[in-house]
């Protein structure tokens, strides 16, 4: 038996490839309905109206009220499916909404409550829609870590941020991406002062606001009086947050795990790179399981797996090697991988 880290995707990764990724693989047609109900009695369209539309459309699937669900049912799903017989789960960590989806792999929330909390906050977002964010690399096409240029890129950030009328800052530490949100002044002053590099960065992402960072503040305290402690429990898995800290069973303050999570997970930068530089070195698994939907996880992983210097990695290529060799990296949104860890199913 192989041990595991799952890591549950955040927005962004419900794309035109997923539609209709709840109908193929969510495993438990009688728990959809709950999520599916809780959404009609919001006047919102149903998980599986959604999932099963005939055809993607951006302005509709990427909203974060509609998107959150989606995202949030297909990550349970898949958590749901790996085979227990062959995989022995050590640890859950998620990027940015992927944490209300650890709360309820870990088992901190039960899966109607986490689809409360998702839901909730993304359809609060999307109401509030508060500035937006942006992604740039700081490695090389390698993946090679470009230390001083991470610093300089922050030292940018932080003189942006602190020009009048300006707002930007570290929204998620990505592995070898930064992942920057402000307000158009903020963002758009970072993409006048970079190089544009591979194409495709400085590059925005649609529909979505400006995530962990002080902007967010309304938005946390309305979520805080909207969702109770009382959802939360204790886990049944160590929980890794997005600053590195573990949550563990049987040892949780849940107050605090509530006050967290409504709060400085909302409000302050998302350490990814942390969390699984903290998730390999505490618990060293065999494998590091990314739920799906969407593949797109997979490259922050492996560069925060370089950054973090696991087994000697320090370029796309020497992870590639490792890869081939015996596979650490299992990406449940594409098929070749995902039976490997669900029998097939």
């Amino acid at each position: 038996m192989k041990t595991a880290v799952v890591i549950c995707p955040g927005r962004g990764t419900y794309n035109a490839d997923e539609l209709g990724y709840l109908g193929r693989h969510f495993p438990d047609s009688a728990l959809l309905a709950a999520f599916d109900a809780q959404r009609a009695e919001a006047g919102q369209s149903t998980l599986s109206e959604l999932d099963g539309a005939e055809r993607f459309s951006l302005a509709r699937h990427s909203r974060g009220d509609n998107a959150s669900g989606l995202i949030f049912a297909a990550t349970l799903g898949d958590f749901l499916s790996i085979d227990r017989e062959a995989v022995r789960i050590v640890a859950v960590t998620g990027n940015s909404m992927g944490w209300y989806s650890a709360l309820a792999c870990g088992g901190a929330l039960s899966p109607e409550n986490g689809f409360r909390v998702a839901n909730t906050m993304g359809t609060l977002m999307q109401k509030a829609l508060i500035g937006g964010q942006l992604i740039y690399p700081w490695v090389d096409e390698n993946w090679k870590p470009r230390r001083d240029r991470k610093a300089g890129l922050l030292a940018l950030v932080r003189d942006i941020g602190q020009r009048p009328g300006h707002s930007l800052f570290l929204s998620i530490d990505l592995g070898g991406m930064l992942v920057l949100a402000g307000d158009e002044a903020g963002l758009a002053a970072f993409e006048a002062a970079v190089e544009p590099v591979q194409r495709r960065f400085p590059m925005r992402l649609g529909n979505h606001a400006a995530f962990h960072t002080p902007l967010q503040a309304p938005v946390a305290q309305q979520g805080r009086a909207l969702l109770s402690p009382a959802l939360f429990g204790q886990p049944m898995l160590p929980m890794i947050d997005g600053r590195g800290a573990i949550w563990w069973p049987g040892a949780t303050d849940i107050e605090a795990l509530w006050d967290y999570t409504l709060g400085a997970q909302v409000t302050e930068s998302y350490d990814f790179s942390r969390a699984l530089a903290v998730a390999a070195r505490e618990f060293a698994p065999d494998l590091f399981i990314v739920t799906g939907p969407g593949t797109t996880l997979g490259g922050a992983v492996a560069q925060s797996l370089i950054v973090a210097d696991w087994r000697g990695m320090d370029s796309r290529e020497a992870f590639r090697a490792l890869q081939d060799k015996a596979p650490l990296l299992v990406s449940m949104g594409m098929a070749e991988q995902r039976g490997t860890v669900t029998g097939g199913a």
